[in-house]
């Protein structure tokens, strides 16, 4: 039995002033035990959270022979669907998970190979937390909410002031201006070498083996010593806002994210949501330039065939578990625009079924389409034979509402660090693109250039 089966009922709320400095204390935040945040910028941006010290843990090893989606039904049974306080933010506190990409594999019955950073040992396919606190940032009205949840009202209130003092006591850190890693990103897969697999998938897709893969590739690096995953995500944030960034202290390892893609939300009322990426540009140096570029993503065959074929997928993904006749496409090919890139995005959404929760949703829908191509099990297939393993990349940190809400990210512009013998932070990070008939190999490998190109810029201290 898992260590948090018990529903936790009771809900005690505070205001907090000058909210907005919760950025600010972003770096300082990641020192807490089992510090968790959920980042969001940009003109989409809503709500932003912060928890830490969570009340237990539930891990699926890379070696645990359970079954993940029993797994992850264990872990959210306290959930209780629909239960969710109107007025409130759509986290309350319940679970906060990080699913690796190979969950995927796991789930499928596909062969598995372990994620680890410079030989240490293998991370988990699935870490699940339960947190009884969140502050809340709602960004549309600039007000920070500190939300407790517990068995009695007096623990409601308990766990509520405990995350406020930890708030409290954390300072402002000034991120370093310079570089943060102390040696320039360690390419794994040489540009040759990655524009050989591209043209090896394109021939697939010719044989009519599959319609698309997405392939990525990795580089590794160092921080300088003083440096901490939490400075990293508070540049990343600093310097190119994300709809989904976000950050994990798991002790000895961490993620962070900057990533633009939602995977699936979960509404109260059950209302299903999710944004698949697909096509992509780099951001002109000049206003005419950068329209240019927008233009030339909007009006690119191959790219809105790109992203048709994972909105396909993800049309099918929540069919498993929506009322039958309620998915719906209300936006395809949208154009949205980061930093470093512009985006195509198109937008899925569907009702849930009667009788089906957050648990299932996951199982049913992950990894997300968008980072594996179509069809889904023969594209990991290809991806398992040509990248390393994955591990977060590409995988999802999500929370679970106790009232059963659901938000999830893509974890794509993340990196997954771990401390080495010296007390210092290795880090990896990937980027890739999904290859279609008519991909151009260099141009898919420059892709991968221009999506890394924000996380290098911090790491490298470039301008």
């Amino acid at each position: 039995m898992l260590p948090f089966s018990a529903h936790i009922p009771f809900i005690h709320t505070r205001e907090i002033p000058s909210g907005a400095d919760i950025f600010g204390r972003l770096a300082g935040w990641f020192e807490h035990r089992g510090a968790a945040a959920f980042v969001s910028g940009g003109p989409a941006a809503h709500f932003s959270y912060l928890t830490a010290e969570p009340a237990a843990e539930a891990v699926l090893g890379y070696a645990d022979p359970r079954d993940a989606e029993i797994f992850l039904k264990d872990a959210t049974a306290f959930v209780r669907p629909r239960d969710h306080c109107p007025g409130l933010p759509p986290f309350t506190g319940g679970v906060v998970g990080l699913a690796g990409f190979e969950l995927g594999l796991r789930l499928e019955n596909l062969k598995r190979r372990p994620f680890r950073i410079e030989g240490r040992g293998a991370w988990p396919d699935l870490v699940v937390r339960l947190y009884t606190a969140v502050l809340a940032f709602d960004h549309a009205r600039n007000t920070l909410t500190a939300i407790g949840r517990g068995q009695t009202g007096d623990a409601a209130r308990a766990a509520c002031d405990r995350l406020v003092a930890l708030y409290d006591a954390t300072p402002d850190r000034m991120t370093p201006k310079d570089a943060l890693s102390d040696v320039a990103l360690r390419l794994e897969t040489p540009d040759e070498v990655h524009e050989d697999k591209v043209a090896a998938i394109v021939r697939q897709i010719h044989a009519g083996d599959l319609f698309q893969a997405n392939l990525a590739r990795g580089w590794t690096g160092r921080l300088k010593p003083e440096v901490t995953p939490g400075d990293v995500a508070a540049a990343l944030h600093a310097r190119g806002p994300a709809p989904f960034g976000a950050m994990l202290h798991l002790g000895g390892r961490a993620i962070v994210s900057n990533s633009p893609e939602r995977f699936i939300r979960l509404d109260a009322g059950g209302r299903m949501e999710t944004l698949p990426i697909k096509g992509t540009r780099p951001r002109g140096s000049t206003p005419e330039a950068d329209a240019a570029l927008a233009a030339e993503l909007l009006g690119s065959a191959k790219d809105r065939a790109e992203n048709l074929m994972i909105v396909d997928l993800m049309r099918h993904d929540l069919s498993r578990v929506a009322e039958i006749g309620s998915v719906r496409v209300p936006r395809l090919n949208g154009l949205e625009s980061y930093a470093n890139v512009h985006h195509l995005v198109s937008t899925v959404t569907a009702q849930l079924a009667e009788g089906r929760t957050a648990a299932d949703v996951l199982a049913a829908s992950f990894p997300p389409g968008s980072i594996s191509g179509a069809p889904k099990v023969q594209a990991m297939k290809v991806i398992a034979e040509m990248e390393a393993a994955r591990g977060p990349y590409c995988g999802s940190l999500f929370f679970i509402d106790a009232g059963g809400a659901m938000d999830s990210s893509v974890l794509i512009r993340t990196l997954a660090f771990e401390r080495d013998e010296a007390d210092r932070w290795q880090f990896r990070a990937a980027a890739g693109g999904g290859i279609v008939a008519d991909s151009d190999p260099r141009e898919e490998r420059i892709e991968t250039e221009t999506k890394l190109s924000l996380i290098r810029t911090v790491l490298e201290g470039r301008t």
